[in-house]
């Protein structure tokens, strides 16, 4: 009888998502060499070919395609075992978050800590990057979750609305007594220039201040509040991030009469192929976003 293991099948399915070895070898967690030596020995135990390499990737043989309709009742099978059977406690493997600057500044901690209590021998490894990243990642599969400024408007994508984020205007401690309309004439510090918000707060300024503004996006949410500090300009934030540093007597709130839009964030991830792991990994992050809400009074 041909003895075919899951790990053989769950190789052979992620070149094909993948479009070849290369890039599916790392999301297994694997050297090239060894997802290559998978694909062989699958070859072998069912003598045939499964792929014919072309320049521009690896494309399935007729083979092959009846191979992936069988492949993926198997996964599905696997991942239904994994979700009704195994302890979360005995769950081994590796997730990869994709999360947001304003995520991993306020509650990633506290995900990534509920993660290792229900999964502790689960792999978490996380990226933080600007939402524009982040989708390309979920969308190349590079990431299973992704926490960003969403949703992702994409067929194949699930999308979590996560509790949002309202913004403020800050100027330096200094000028809590004379800080007015006039400041957003001096240099503007908000978020980095490929992002929702950066784009809105632009609109925005050259509509109600004029074009001469002068915006400095930053990837950095902290280098903005120490910038704000040092009175090198003012900025649009996120309130939850500058309640310590007005507390502290670092920075002061003031209102121009005018704030961008809150912050919608969201916890995407790829319908297919199914996994409970992410599922409930993304179900995780919207009760900590909602009880940092909640804790925040925000």
């Amino acid at each position: 009888m041909t003895r075919i293991n899951i790990e053989q099948l769950r190789t052979f399915l992620a070149v094909v998502r993948h479009g070849g070895v290369r890039k599916a070898a790392p999301t297994l967690n694997l050297t090239q060499p060894a997802a290559t030596a998978r694909i062989k020995n699958l070859e072998e135990t069912l003598a045939c070919k499964l792929f014919e390499r072309r320049s521009g990737g690896m494309r399935l043989t007729k083979r092959g395609e009846l191979l992936l309709a069988h492949a993926e009742k198997f996964e599905h099978l696997a991942e239904l075992v994994e979700r009704d059977v195994v302890d979360p406690a005995g769950i081994e493997g590796r997730l990869r978050l994709g999360v947001s600057e304003t995520i991993a500044q306020c509650w990633l901690p506290d995900l990534v800590s509920r993660l290792h209590a229900l999964y502790p021998r689960l792999e978490i490894e996380f990226n933080v990057d600007i939402s524009v990243n982040l989708r390309e990642g979920l969308m190349n599969r590079e990431i299973d979750l992704a926490i960003l400024l969403g949703p992702i408007s994409e067929h194949k994508v699930n999308n979590i609305e996560l509790p949002g984020f309202d913004l403020a205007w800050y100027a330096a401690a200094s000028r809590s007594d004379r800080v007015d309309v006039a400041d957003l004439t001096r240099p503007v510090l908000t978020y980095a220039r490929n992002t929702r918000p950066f784009r809105e707060l632009k609109e925005m300024l050259f509509e109600r201040v004029g074009p001469d503004v002068s915006l400095f996006p930053s990837s950095s949410l902290s280098a903005c509040f120490r910038l704000v500090e040092a009175d090198l300009g003012v900025a649009v934030l996120p309130r939850a991030l500058g309640e310590e540093y007005v507390r502290a007597g670092r920075i002061t709130e003031f209102d121009p009469g005018w704030v961008p839009s809150p912050l919608q964030f969201t916890a995407s991830y790829l319908g297919e192929p199914r996994s409970h792991l992410v599922e409930m990994a993304a179900k995780t992050a919207l009760d900590v976003a909602a009880e940092y809400t909640s804790d925040k009074n925000i």
